[in-house]
């Protein structure tokens, strides 16, 4: 059987594109793929979020994730292929967190070299149920094919009543920005990883395994959607600065941030190389903390609830009206750029 293959001319209505995605970048691809799309009628919660929900009955949602890791783009020098597929339930579970959902199952189509060998498989085996078994959730079923590349794609299905999911779209100005855990560890980890930038022998260790054995906050999560006191979240594995902006987008609101959470190795290592700290933490990507806008009214109760896991909430800036993201520092004040991990350009 032939395959027709249309002009891009002819694809959504759209005129002639000449462009490649890799001057695009992956927030344009996915506009592109919308423009193409209905959206389904009533829907709880649709494009534009960490999930997306649909209603069941009264008042609750079924709520559904899918992410996808690629051996190219999503597995550094050093990461077993456990450590790798456990990384791919870990990404979603991330985003079920910063709704504050639980995952129930999860289903995974693992894409595979044909050079890959009998142990290699088991291992991915390994890495799924780890993750999945680690947040409470089961691996049910799921597809598998050959591919070029490893390719290892999960999906979540998990309920939410309407009044605890936590959107991106519901900060206000005045609103306590604030995070969970700290951050640049990751990007200096890559740095060793990638670049091979060496590290003392009393950071190393905790910065690589930042990369290799990433963990999802979805006790603090499910914990904070329970309090109310949350106007908004999002997960940083795209990186503070990207996710910061993405909740200003969704808001259209502004933040001011002025107590960056530096992880204490990140700064260290900074200062081994003469970096900045402050790019490590903003601009790194791949940490799956928790970014959120808090009713001052109820910080108190969020940061309680946060202690009692045993993690700490930090307060990094507030919510401003006009419709910028700023840094301020004892050497004044700087813009916080949009940037971060974004698929075909970086």
């Amino acid at each position: 059987m032939s395959l027709l293959v249309l002009p891009t001319s002819l694809l959504c209505g759209e005129a002639s594109v000449t462009k490649a995605i890799s001057e695009l970048g992956e927030k344009k691809v996915i506009e592109l793929i919308l423009d193409c799309l209905d959206v389904m009628p009533e829907i709880a919660v649709s494009f534009g979020d960490d999930v997306s929900a649909v209603s069941l009955e009264k008042d609750r949602l079924a709520v559904v994730k899918t992410d996808m890791l690629v051996g190219k783009t999503d597995v550094p020098s050093g990461m077993s292929l456990r450590q790798a597929a456990r990384k791919a339930v870990v990404m979603n579970v991330s985003d079920f967190a910063s709704k504050g959902v639980k995952p129930l199952v999860v289903l995974s189509s693992l894409g595979l070299p044909r050079s890959m060998t009998e142990a290699d498989v088991k291992q991915i085996g390994l890495g799924l149920n780890d993750a999945a078994r680690e947040y409470g959730a089961y691996v049910i079923g799921g597809d598998t094919n050959e591919a070029c590349d490893l390719i290892i794609s999960c999906s979540l299905l998990g309920f939410s009543d309407k009044k605890t999911l936590v959107r991106r779209s519901g900060a206000r100005a005045g609103d306590i920005v604030a995070v969970t855990g700290h951050f640049g560890k990751t990007a200096a980890g890559l740095k060793i990883l990638l670049e091979g930038l060496p590290a003392s022998r009393t950071i190393w260790k905790a910065l690589t395994d930042s990369v290799h054995t990433p963990k999802a906050r979805l006790k603090e999560g499910l914990a904070l959607a329970q309090t109310g006191a949350l106007t908004s979240s999002i997960d940083s594995s795209d990186g503070l600065a990207w996710s910061l902006h993405e909740l200003s987008e969704a808001s259209n609101v502004g933040f001011t941030i002025d107590n960056v959470a530096v992880a204490e190795e990140a700064t260290e290592f900074a200062r081994e190389h003469a970096l900045d700290p402050f790019d490590l933490a903003l601009y790194g990507g791949e940490e799956y903390e928790l970014v959120m806008t808090v009713n001052p009214n109820n910080w108190e109760k969020a940061r309680e609830a946060v202690e009692e896991l045993g993690t700490a909430l930090t307060r990094i800036g507030r919510v401003t009206l006009e419709r910028r993201i700023m840094l301020e520092t004892n050497g004044g004040t700087r813009p916080i750029h949009r940037r971060g991990w974004e698929h075909f350009r970086n």
